[in-house]
């Protein structure tokens, strides 16, 4: 049985499971909303929600697209009781997450959140074309201009109340003269054009995305045009570089995921 951990109204996983479901392939899709239970029976683990209850030991594949597995926790009245039973019940949730992720897999959850630093850092000795990048509290020493600004955490959604925001990469126009919160800065790159690649087991497909013709998505093609979409073609790169992403992914104990590109004559710039 297929363990699909995602989000609830995530649409790529939706595209997955009616593919699933044509194939007639048994699954289980887990949202992020659900919390379950460990109960055991007849010497087996199984975990229980309020809309799913399975054997751990049924499972025989986990595509771990976004959320991840919650579990809820008995609370006692003893303090140093109720320290012990936490720290317990944390190494039973830490086994039944590694019994998962050590089944047949696409991605996992211990290992989701990467640190953008850290990518960076190992981009570089692997070889990979790295623009020059520093963190400053202060404007003072950033060149306006050439210099470009983005969050250095993967998530750049802000969730509020009632509506969402999202943190876009940002050329610095003007200097700040108050200190802030230690902030990720990155040489300008002007582009000849993007490319998006993706990884799955050792495939690789990419694509260039001719974004630098519209001042919306010229500095970041997030920033989607709706009216106007930017074009997109396919693309191949050169065999030494999907040598380079097929070492960098290992490296970083993943079996899929996206990476982005700048091409600039005859440079692809991670």
């Amino acid at each position: 049985m297929i363990l699909i951990i995602s989000e609830n109204s995530e649409s790529t996983t939706t595209e997955i499971v009616r593919w699933l479901v044509t194939m007639k392939k048994k699954f289980i899709r887990i949202h992020e909303n659900e919390v379950f239970e460990i109960k055991t029976k007849e010497k087996r683990i199984y975990i229980e929600s309020f809309r799913n209850c399975f054997f751990i030991d049924e499972i025989t594949s986990v595509w771990y697209r976004r959320g991840g597995l919650q579990f809820s926790r008995k609370k006692y009245k003893d303090y140093a009781v109720n320290l012990h039973m936490n720290e317990y019940q944390h190494w039973l949730e830490d086994y039944v997450r590694n019994y998962l992720e050590n089944k047949k897999h696409i991605n996992k959850e211990s290992n989701y959140h990467l640190n953008k630093l850290i990518v960076l850092d190992i981009a570089k000795e692997l070889g990979f074309d790295v623009p020059e990048f520093f963190l400053a509290d202060n404007t003072s020493e950033v060149d306006q201009e050439n210099i470009i600004t983005k969050t250095i955490a993967g998530n750049g959604i802000l969730e509020f109340e009632e509506n969402h925001g999202f943190l876009y990469t940002s050329l610095v126009e003007k200097k700040i003269e108050k200190n802030f919160f230690i902030s990720f800065f990155q040489q300008k790159i002007e582009k000849d054009f993007e490319i998006r690649t993706f990884y799955l087991h050792e495939k690789i497909w990419s694509m260039a995305i001719f974004s630098q013709n519209d001042d919306q998505t010229k500095v970041d093609y997030r920033k989607y045009n709706h009216k106007k979409p930017n074009r997109n073609i396919r693309y191949n790169l050169p065999g030494n570089m999907e040598e380079k992403i097929e070492f960098l992914m290992k490296k970083l104990d993943l079996t899929s995921g996206s990476i982005d590109f700048i091409k600039r004559g005859d440079k692809f710039i991670f």
